[in-house]
């Protein structure tokens, strides 16, 4: 895909389109995931909000994508989604408050 493939005019203007690669769907479960804990700020309301439920039912499924994917991940990527577990798993650990730190 050439970066002009990347925009596409939308109703607000140029529209930005993430490149086909397996990063992308990580992205799409980390992000929100990121939201959920309450570590970023909703980029709908602007605001800092938690729900635990939902970030591990995310974290849950990078989990499975991990395990079906094992062994036909590049090693980048398999990098990539591994640093991404360990960052929410922590970081869920911390607020559920199951390890003090």
């Amino acid at each position: 895909m050439t970066p002009d493939e990347t925009r596409r005019n939308g109703p607000g203007g140029a529209e930005f389109l993430p490149p086909l690669e397996f990063g992308s769907i990580v992205i799409l479960l980390y992000l929100p995931a990121l939201v959920q804990l309450g570590l970023v700020e909703d980029p709908a309301t602007g605001e800092h909000q938690e729900n635990l439920a939902l970030a591990k039912r995310n974290i849950d499924l990078l989990d499975l994508l991990r395990d079906r994917t094992k062994g036909n991940l590049e090693e980048e990527e398999r990098k990539f989604l591994d640093g991404v577990l360990d960052q929410l798993k922590l970081a869920y650990l911390k607020k559920a408050e199951i390890v003090k730190m």
